[in-house]
């Protein structure tokens, strides 16, 4: 057995006068309820609050930090449980043979523990090893010599009402979850939430509205969508006119059903303002299934000033998630379809991409815009300096693959000389799994509270002020951009 070290001063500065403001500092956020207000969580799981299946299907499965890294090491997703896309003839990446895939979730979890070395010094062992023990009192590190017992104690605690869903949430400590779906989804599992009294406005669960499969003419089956668009609103959407239209039906229904805001997950930060007429004629294109790449990337780049005019209109805060290249492994989407580790980060330009729609809206505080990155060089260069410099403008915290220890110190050490703490939006765990939202958080805490430490330690900083200030960027910060809590328009 290798039980884990001690760790409550876990990721706080080694030097002992820093450590020791940061352990005052994080005392102050330690029990703070969780904001949560972006991730990919299927509210299915806590509508319908049935147990959790499996340890592998719960933890393994639907990570994707997890099958990618084993994927790299040549452990095929299949081999873990990972479904394959419905009516696909699926090979292995080699492309010759049968492509098995694994059904027993004890096996999957014996794979995972045979490559746990894998995960040496990654944010996903760090979360793991702390959702093992936070949330399933397993202490002892895991290993092929240790991956039964642990499965069998994991396994037997989700049979408990203790650790359904619901009950999970409350343990967490989650004020407010957001979850993500489409103008396309019919949104019953939010309408089961507010049933019980979980969901609607000011609700503990809303959702978030996410268009990128109608704003997008590359999306899969995008003329597909757009019909159903209009089915489900009754607009036609056959016009460009009739597809705003639809679009902002959907608006209101997700507004109904608890959003506060928006989310777009473009390939670059491009935006443009055109008039109509001209607008109009690229949708023409997409429907007539003539529009080129640079047609799609241009009326993708509309959207994005077209959907900042109805946040102003409707008080939804939009959300900008650029720069990720997705399904650059093109076996694994064939095989598995999206979102299961197969995407890729790449430099992405906000400057001059933002330009017309900062022109337009940049100052207008009815605006929120929250902008991400996965470039990180642009911290300092670009995104600091526009958020210091607009109203409208936030910075979301570092996501997906900068959603590390290390960058979420250097989004402090980047981001503060310029923009300070309040151009911030606070912290995102943008996860899919449900589990490690505590783990996450408590990381972002812990790493803010080793910054503001040093800012003590130097003088540059109160005490006083740094309590105040971690608890704004833990729990009242992310409360006041996300309007978590108001009445939308």
């Amino acid at each position: 057995m290798f039980p884990q070290p001690d760790r409550a001063d876990l990721l706080f500065p080694a030097e002992p006068t820093q450590r020791a403001i940061a352990r005052e500092l994080y005392a102050h956020v330690r029990d703070l309820p969780i904001i949560s207000p972006h991730g990919h969580v299927d509210p299915a799981i806590l509508a319908d609050d049935e147990p959790f299946p499996d340890p592998a299907r719960l933890i393994v499965v639907p990570d994707h930090y997890v099958t990618r890294m084993l994927l790299s090491q040549g452990i095929a997703p299949g081999e873990l449980g990972v479904p394959t896309r419905p009516g696909i003839l699926a090979r292995p990446p080699a492309g010759d043979g049968e492509y098995r895939t694994e059904a027993d979730g004890r096996a999957s979890w014996r794979r995972l523990a045979a490559n746990w070395h894998l995960f040496r010094g990654t944010p996903s062992r760090l979360w793991l090893e702390k959702t093992f023990a936070e949330v399933f009192d397993v202490t002892d590190r895991l290993g092929p010599d240790t991956a039964d017992d642990i499965y069998d104690t994991i396994a037997a605690k989700l049979a408990e009402p203790a650790f359904r869903p619901r009950a999970l949430f409350e343990r967490f400590n989650i004020e407010v979850l957001a979850t993500t779906e489409s103008p396309l989804d019919d949104l019953a599992r939010h309408a089961k939430l507010a049933a019980d009294g979980w969901g609607g406005p000011g609700g503990r669960v809303i959702t978030t509205f996410r268009p990128d499969n109608v704003a997008d003419m590359e999306f899969d089956n995008w003329r597909d969508n757009i019909d159903q668009l209009g089915a489900i609103t009754g607009e036609d959407t056959g016009t460009y006119p009739g597809f705003l239209a639809a679009l902002r039906a959907r608006r209101q229904a997700f507004i109904a059903a608890g959003a506060t805001s928006t989310d777009h997950g473009h390939l670059t930060a491009l935006t443009l303002l055109l008039d109509e007429r001209e607008a109009a004629e690229l949708y023409r294109r997409g429907l007539r299934g003539t529009a080129t790449a640079s047609d799609a990337e241009a009326f993708r780049a509309h959207m994005l000033v077209e959907f900042a005019r109805m946040s102003i209109e409707d008080g939804l805060v939009m959300q900008l998630h650029p720069g990720s290249v997705r399904n650059h492994n093109k076996w694994l989407y064939a095989t598995h379809g999206r979102d299961v580790g197969g995407d890729i980060p790449q430099a992405t330009e906000y400057l001059h991409a933002l330009t017309p729609l900062l022109d337009a809206y940049g100052n207008d505080p009815r605006l929120r815009l929250v902008v991400y990155t996965l470039d990180e060089y642009t911290f300092t260069r670009e995104l600091a300096p526009l958020a210091g410099g607009y109203a409208a403008l936030y910075l979301g915290a570092p996501w997906w693959f900068l959603d590390s220890p290390e960058v979420l110190r250097r989004f402090r050490e980047a981001v503060t000389e310029t923009a300070g703490f309040y151009n911030t939006a606070g912290f995102v765990d943008d996860t899919r799994a449900f589990c490690s939202i505590p783990a996450r958080h408590d990381v972002a805490r812990r790493i803010d509270a080793g910054f503001l430490a040093r800012l003590v330690a130097e003088h540059r900083l109160g005490l006083d002020e740094a309590a105040e200030t971690i608890v704004d960027l833990a729990y009242r910060l992310p409360k006041r951009v996300f309007k978590i809590g108001e009445k939308l328009a």
